[in-house]
């Protein structure tokens, strides 16, 4: 596999967690969190970080039900990740983001509370993506 940059976003109505990582390393850190507060404003930032890290794909934590079903953010996960490819025109991957708010919560531990887990879940979701086998 070939060298190459990604991003991850932890996709919420009011905040947005997001993680960088490599293919190299498959090591996924949080980068930050971005208030979703206007479409321009949240797209804004997005773009500077695409600027920034120059990433070949992007991976969208998708919120699916505890039995794996969908529910009504689930759509807003689907939506946010295909307005990522149409105005960037990146490979975007859908990603399981089941249990990601409560593993970075955990891992964020006593030090952590008070903070926003949103990137922390981001880079949960973009560790996970490195770790899942893929067909060649």
């Amino acid at each position: 596999m070939p060298d190459e940059t990604l991003l991850a976003f932890d996709y919420g109505t009011q905040f947005i967690g997001v993680a960088v990582g490599n293919t190299l390393t498959g090591h996924a850190r949080p980068l930050e969190v971005i208030a979703n507060t206007t479409r321009e404003a949240r797209f804004g930032r997005i773009e500077q970080l695409l600027g920034e890290w120059q990433p070949s794909r992007l991976v969208v934590g998708l919120a699916l039900d505890a039995d794996g079903g969908e529910q009504p953010m689930t759509a807003l996960c689907r939506r946010f990740a295909n307005q990522l490819n149409g105005r960037y025109g990146l490979p975007v991957e859908l990603v399981d983001e089941r249990g990601t708010s409560l593993a970075a919560q955990s891992e964020m531990g006593a030090a952590g509370r008070g903070l926003r887990v949103d990137a922390v879940a981001a880079a949960i979701i973009l560790q996970s993506y490195f770790d899942t086998p893929r067909s060649p």
